[in-house]
C-alpha cells in the first residue's frame, strides 16, 4: 500500500470538484457543489488571504485586519491626501515650514499693530469679519467635493492632512484670537495671541526634533516640546511687559485707570495679609522681581495650555483662551487686576 493517496481524477489536494462524490472512508455520495461554492472552497484553502499571508488556514472566513475607514493623523502622515505634501514632503509635510512661518508671523503682526497704537476693539471686529467667510468656505468644501479639491490645491501647503476631512485650523485660530481680544484686558489679549503664535510653534518644532528622546506627557506631546513652550513663554512675557509695553504705554503703564491687568506690582491678597497680620505695604513685590515672577508664571501657563487636551479641541483655540484665563486669574488674585 502506498504511503500517500493520490487525489481522484488528478485533482490537487485540498480542492473540490463535482465529480469527486465520495468522502474518505465512506461510500455515501455527496451532492455536487455549486459553482459559487467551489470558488469559495478554493479561496478558503489558499495559503494567503486578502489581508496578507496566513499560516493558520482553518476553512473559516477571517475578520479583515484593516479598516476601510480613513483615519488621517496630524502631520506627518503617509496617506497622501494633499498632493503638495507628497511633492515637498520634508519642507511642507514633515517640518511644516509654510504653516509655521504663518503662525510665527501673526505674533509679529500683533506686536506691530500694538506698537502703532491700535486698540483691541479695533482688531477683534476684523477677526470676526474674517472668521465668517473662512468658516463658510469650510462648510462648502465639506459638502461639495469639487470645492474641497480646489481648496486643497490652493491652501494645501498650510493644511494638515487631518484637516482634509476636518475643520481648518484657521477657523479655530481666528476664534481663539477673537475671543481673547474681545473679552480680556488689553495686555492679556495681546499675550494670548503672542503665546499662541510663538509657544505653540516652539513646542511643535522642538517636540518633533527631540521629543522622542524625552518623556512623553501624552500622545503627541513630549516634555521637550512643553519645556520649549515654557521657555518661549517666559521670554515673550518679559519682552512684552518688560520692554514693549513701557515704551508704547508711555506715561500710562502702571497708572490708573489702566487697560492693563498687570500694573507693575504683585502682592498677596488683602484677606491673606489681614489673616497674617501684615500691613497693606507688606507682601508686595515690584520691578524686576515682579516681572520675573509674572514671566515664569506665564511660561508655565503657556506650557500647560499647549500640552493639555480638552475633548479634542483644536489647540489654536485652547492655547490663547486657556492662557488668557490663567493669566487673568493669576493677576486677579495677585495683581489687583
Amino acid at each position: 500500500m502506498p504511503d500517500t493517496l493520490s487525489p481522484p481524477n488528478g485533482l490537487r489536494a485540498g480542492t473540490f470538484d463535482s465529480e469527486d462524490l465520495t468522502t474518505s472512508g465512506s461510500d455515501t455520495p455527496r451532492k455536487p457543489l455549486r459553482r459559487s461554492q467551489r470558488k469559495t472552497a478554493g479561496k478558503r484553502t489558499s495559503s494567503s488571504t486578502a489581508n496578507g499571508p496566513s499560516s493558520d488556514i482553518n476553512g473559516h472566513l477571517q475578520v479583515p485586519r484593516t479598516s476601510a475607514r480613513r483615519e488621517p493623523s496630524r502631520s506627518p502622515s503617509p496617506l497622501g491626501l494633499i498632493p503638495i505634501h507628497s511633492t515637498f514632503r520634508s519642507f511642507v509635510h514633515r517640518h511644516e515650514i509654510p504653516r509655521k512661518a504663518l503662525h510665527v508671523s501673526i505674533g509679529f503682526l500683533t506686536l506691530t499693530l500694538y506698537a502703532k497704537g491700535f486698540q483691541t476693539d479695533q482688531i477683534h471686529p476684523v477677526l470676526l469679519t474674517a472668521l465668517i467667510p473662512v468658516a463658510t468656505a469650510d462648510i462648502l468644501r465639506h459638502n461639495f467635493p469639487a470645492v474641497n479639491k480646489l481648496y486643497i490645491r490652493l491652501c494645501g501647503a498650510l493644511m494638515r492632512e487631518s484637516e482634509v476631512d476636518g475643520y481648518n485650523g484657521v477657523i479655530w485660530y481666528l476664534a481663539g484670537t477673537w475671543a481673547v481680544l474681545r473679552f480680556c484686558p488689553k495686555d492679556i489679549g495681546v499675550m494670548g495671541v503672542l503665546l499662541l503664535s510663538w509657544c505653540d510653534t516652539a513646542a511643535s518644532t522642538v517636540g518633533r526634533a527631540w521629543g522622542k528622546y524625552s518623556y512623553s506627557l501624552r500622545k503627541g506631546k513630549s516634555l521637550a516640546g512643553s519645556t520649549a513652550a515654557l521657555l518661549v513663554g517666559v521670554a515673550t512675557a518679559w519682552g512684552f511687559w518688560g520692554w514693549a509695553a513701557p515704551r508704547v504705554e508711555v506715561g500710562s503703564f502702571g497708572v490708573l485707570p489702566s487697560p492693563f491687568a498687570f500694573r507693575g506690582t504683585l502682592g498677596l491678597p488683602s484677606a491673606v495679609k489681614e489673616l497674617l497680620g501684615w500691613s497693606d505695604d507688606s507682601g508686595t513685590i515690584s520691578g524686576t522681581l515682579a516681572m520675573g515672577t509674572l514671566s515664569l508664571v506665564t511660561g508655565v501657563i503657556a506650557s500647560v495650555s499647549e500640552a493639555i487636551d480638552v475633548y479634542g479641541w483644536d489647540d489654536n483655540f485652547t492655547i490663547p483662551v486657556f492662557s488668557a484665563i490663567g493669566l487673568w486669574g493669576f493677576l486677579k488674585v495677585f495683581g489687583s487686576a
